[in-house]
């Protein structure tokens, strides 16, 4: 009989008890999780960005720089972790393996309530570009009804399985990613340097121009975890997931940064400032003609759409891989016929469309608004625990070895050059993701830690009919 050493016996004791799911149904292959990492980040906001950004100036460029290398950390510290962990909710399952039941649901808590608020920001943002296709004469009823159709078509899509999610996500990303690299390549041949402006237009430091102008730019990159939130569908997922999830990240940096770079060069400064619609000045600058906005709204129509598609995906999983641990209520962990949360998914659906009726029908200053602001923070503090939780992993000398398997591998002490990689990532994705978090503002980083800590009355009732539960049995 061999005697488990300290460490194995430690970990093995330490680690939650999971109950039994059914087998997942792995539909997504490197393409389609490639894909869900790409089509999540790139949603509407890119359509949007350079006007956004330009009245700082081309310190812009310099933050969405910085941003990307922070994505790519981040990737890369999620395709690690799901070595360990290759299951649904990964952001969810790396704190609470790491730190325990409570870390894992705040984490969860604060990631369903970005993605279902995020769901119906990206719905209400359909509508300005379907307006361009449609006239819809500033009717809210129309705009409503348009909002709540971009909404259900995708949740439709989530309703019939994973694979038709994976299929729509690798044909919605295929069309926005073309037209949006073409405009991003062939635009830089036709670049103005006059039209950059000045690099620093703000009146602030450098450091403070690029801390703000970041700070606007922070929602374009929630997205990144994507592949590891849907590990459980992913094939291979040890290695599939740390792939895509890079490869995803790269491409999309891609996109924003040439895309953006194009835009600057073909816009004046001073009219892409007050730009509703950037992109489409930017091929009307190229081809001397106004069918730009046109191209663009239909490009951005089926961008957001896709993006809906895999961020209802996701707001339906981490609460499943919560609920089957008894720290979401027990409806969530009901799978349906086709391997997705269905529950899940009626659950962000319903919420989604009480945000956009409450947006159009409520004053400017709405709680809707508030919520979306707070979007930001509360995708952060999952990505800030997952890399305090390979912190811990480092620390305890265990970094690559699943959670079910948490023994030695008889291969002897790791590898310092493996060892500092990985703690380099590590800590700069925590660090990226602190920074991230200071960016957001003081007024969201207040109502965040509030909406935060309003999910733990939902631990204490669902954690205290546990215990009983176990107590009893």
């Amino acid at each position: 009989m061999t005697v488990p050493s300290p460490t194995e016996a430690d970990a093995e004791a330490a680690e939650p008890a999971t109950p039994a799911a059914p087998a997942p149904r792995r539909t997504f292959g490197l393409a389609a999780a490639t894909a869900l990492v790409m089509g999540n980040i790139i949603g509407g906001g890119i359509f949007a960005l350079p006007a956004t950004v330009a009245p700082y100036g081309t310190i812009s460029l310099l933050a969405f720089l910085v941003l990307s290398v922070g994505a790519v950390l981040l990737a890369l510290l999620f395709g690690k972790l799901a070595r360990r962990s290759p299951v649904t909710g990964g952001l969810y399952v790396y704190p609470r393996d790491a730190f325990g039941e409570f870390a894992g649901f705040l984490s969860a808590w604060s990631y369903w309530t970005m993605c279902w608020v995020s769901i119906a920001a990206l719905a209400v943002a359909v509508v300005g570009y379907v307006d361009v296709l449609i006239p819809l004469h500033d009717n809210h009823g129309l705009q409503a009804l348009v909002a709540m159709a971009a909404l259900w078509l995708p949740a439709a899509a989530n309703f019939a399985g994973t694979r038709w999610v994976g299929a729509v996500q690798v044909v919605s990303t295929i069309l926005k990613f073309v037209p949006l690299l073409l405009l991003a390549t062939i635009g830089l041949f036709f670049v103005d340097a006059d039209n950059f402006g000045p690099f620093n237009a703000s009146g602030q430091s450098v450091s403070g121009a690029l801390a703000a102008s970041a700070a606007l730019l922070l929602y374009s990159f929630l997205g990144v975890e994507s592949a590891a939130v849907s590990a459980g569908e992913v094939r291979d997922p040890e290695r599939t997931v740390g792939r895509a999830s890079v490869l995803g990240t790269l491409a999309s940096a891609l996109v924003y940064v040439l895309g953006t770079i194009a835009v600057f060069g073909l816009v004046p400064h001073d009219r892409l400032v007050d730009s509703g619609a950037p992109f489409a000045d930017a091929v009307n600058a190229i081809t001397g003609g106004g069918w730009g906005g046109t191209a663009i709204a239909l490009v951005a129509v089926a961008s957001i759409t896709g993006c809906l598609n895999g961020w209802i995906l996701m707001a339906a999983q981490m609460p499943y891989a919560a609920a089957r641990d008894g720290l979401f209520p027990a409806p969530f962990a009901r799978l349906g016929k086709g391997g997705v949360p269905g529950f899940g998914v009626w659950a962000c659906a319903v919420l989604g469309s009480l945000l956009i009726a409450l947006n159009y029908t409520a004053g400017p200053d709405t709680t809707f608004r508030v919520l979306v602001l707070i979007t930001t923070f509360t995708g952060c503090v999952p990505y800030l625990l997952s890399a305090a939780a390979q912190l811990y992993w480092l620390a305890r000398g265990t970094r690559d070895l699943p959670h079910s398997r948490l023994r030695s591998s008889g291969r002897g002490p790791h590898r310092p050059a493996g060892l500092a990689r990985d703690l380099t990532v590590a800590v700069l994705s925590f660090g990226f993701s602190f920074w991230l978090i200071a960016g957001a503002g003081y007024a969201a980083v207040y109502q965040g830690v509030l909406f935060l800590f309003a999910g733990i009355p939902v631990y204490v009732w669902l954690r205290g009919r546990k215990d009983t539960a176990e107590a009893a049995a």
